[in-house]
């Protein structure tokens, strides 16, 4: 039940957008226990002057092919399920698409179950009483 947006900057092909996609995706799968078919993102490209960042925050130096990648997720993981998804964005995003590990931004915005509605105006993952 991710949602996923992830924000760079124009210039990619539509296929390495879409292999950008698939290598999260799969990562989600493999590392957060996400079901093949929950899948919903978001693809944001930016114009370079809209996207600002510290090339050097916390002593990791980024480049102009930084990508963030937000996701909105249950609360329910523990901090060595999210280590092992961080560590598996970066080495995939690498070996599958060229993106330097220090250019894997990630953040992650957890939520409770009644905090999604897939559609039909109802609340998707509550039972009805």
């Amino acid at each position: 039940m991710p949602l996923v947006r992830i924000s760079l900057q124009k210039g990619r092909t539509p296929a390495q957008l879409r292999e950008i996609a698939d290598t999260i995706h799969q990562a989600l799968v493999d590392t957060y226990n996400v079901p093949p078919d929950d899948r919903f993102q978001i693809i944001e490209q930016r114009e370079p002057a809209e996207i600002i960042y510290d090339a050097h925050y916390l002593g990791i130096e980024r480049t102009d092919g930084l990508v963030f990648i937000h996701i909105v997720a249950g609360r329910w993981r523990d901090t060595e399920t999210k280590q092992a998804l961080y560590r598996t964005l970066a080495a995939r995003l690498s070996a599958n698409v060229g993106i330097r590990p220090e250019d894997v931004q990630v953040v992650l915005s957890p939520n409770d179950r009644d905090d999604w509605s897939f559609g039909n105006g109802l609340a998707s993952y509550v039972k009805e009483a």
